[in-house]
């Protein structure tokens, strides 16, 4: 504001006093220091020479190539037949698609199915699944982790589930789901399992190995699904015994609730249940019904394996909603290397009728062994392989 001159009208005033006097506002000075500044900028920024500055950089060192040997299949020069793992017949180059994907071992070569009218399916033997538990669907206990349907209705059973591809499940071609029980009870025969079998091969573990949630993330890790195994009272109990904290005909309700939370607290990452035993127990509508009503409750599915005859599983699935279906063979129930091999020829003549058939075995070497050799050209004889719980969705399309 300027002085009033009026009040030292007569008052001869120094230079400095003067040149205060014409200073400029606060406000237009702090104007010109940001127009200054900001054109100092510009101009510093416009002499960088880098052409990315003012972007994020990430420097990393590239390894040579290397060529890797692995048990997929490589052209041969000169358009001769390619070969595959040590010991395998020689396939044509035309019979061959690359995958994209590449794992631990190098790439997997898929083969593609003669004289069938379908695109091409391409599935990576191993899709690897995230560790369990997932907190989203877990209940934290004093005993351990419970299943729970989480926000937005997410079930254990789609979380813990592994993704099979539309166009597989969409197709024609007969599909095999395949579970083996008894995991974690012996370490060495559960990760010769893991190892050498198709990451679509669903595995059970028991809830009575020790050291169990290391071992089924270790399954999950090469694409396994896993389910919980329930010990359930045979025909002959108690001269044939599950183990402990079986499910019972001749305790309360509350008992074996009881009994189904520690069983599945023993570890988490199953997408549903299947029956160790039962016989008995699952011929009797009126103890399945609270069972099975918990089991829906907590977002589960339930596999029921062909040894049950008298089973009241499928009305009271009915009655509570759990999803749930059975499976058409056990294929070591007479546990030989050609038996096995037969019972996997009739699983595959009844998916061929049915469009999807589910086997379950135990986790013997024996199986182990038969399995693996079967799954190695299920595909180039028309079959997919696909994991319990894809199963339980059917075919789609």
């Amino acid at each position: 504001m300027p002085r009033d001159e009026l009040r030292q009208p007569l008052k001869k005033r120094s230079r400095a006093e003067r040149v205060w006097s014409k200073r400029p506002s606060l406000l237009l000075a702090l104007t010109f220091l940001t127009i200054a500044a900001y054109g100092g900028g510009i101009a510093w920024l416009s002499r960088i020479p880098h052409p990315f500055a003012g972007e994020p950089i990430v420097t990393a060192s590239i390894p040579p190539l290397e060529d890797m040997k692995t048990g997929t299949i490589d052209k041969i020069a000169g358009g001769e037949e390619a070969t595959t793992a040590e010991g395998e017949e020689p396939i044509a180059e035309d019979d061959i698609v690359q995958s994209d994907e590449s794992f631990e071992q190098g790439e997997v070569g898929t083969i593609k199915i003669s004289g069938a009218e379908e695109p091409e399916i391409i599935i990576p033997r191993h899709r690897p699944l995230k560790a369990a538990p997932i907190a989203a669907v877990t209940e934290d206990t004093g005993d351990g982790p419970l299943p729970k349907v989480g926000k937005g209705g997410k079930r254990p059973s789609d979380v813990y589930a592994q993704m099979t591809p539309l166009s597989a499940m969409s197709s024609d071609l007969p599909k095999i789901a395949l579970l083996l029980g008894g995991m974690g009870l012996n370490a060495k025969l559960t990760d010769q399992a893991i190892q050498s079998l198709p990451g679509d091969v669903s595995f059970g573990f028991a809830p009575y190995g020790s050291n169990l949630q290391a071992q089924v993330n270790k399954a999950r890790g090469r694409g396994h699904e896993v389910m919980l195994q329930l010990p359930l009272e045979p025909a002959g109990y108690p001269a044939i015994n599950p183990g402990p904290n079986t499910l019972l005909s001749t305790v309360s309700s509350e008992e074996n609730l009881a009994a189904l939370r520690w069983n599945m607290s023993r570890f988490a990452g199953y997408t549903g249940i299947t029956n160790y035993m039962g016989t008995r127990f699952l011929s009797l509508p009126d103890q399945m019904r609270p069972v099975m009503a918990e089991m829906n409750k907590r977002g589960l599915i339930f596999l029921e394996d062909a040894g049950v005859a008298l089973s009241a599983t499928d009305a009271v699935a009915g009655a509570t909603g759990l999803n749930v279906r059975k499976g058409e063979i056990i294929i070591d129930a007479n546990p030989d290397r050609a038996s096995i091999a037969e019972a996997l020829r009739k699983l595959e003549e009844q998916a061929t009728r049915q469009g999807i058939a589910i086997g379950t075995g135990t986790g013997l070497e024996v199986t182990i062994e038969t399995v693996e050799e079967w799954s190695r050209d299920l595909r180039k004889r028309g079959f997919i392989l696909i994991p319990v719980s894809a199963a339980f969705k059917g075919r789609m399309g």
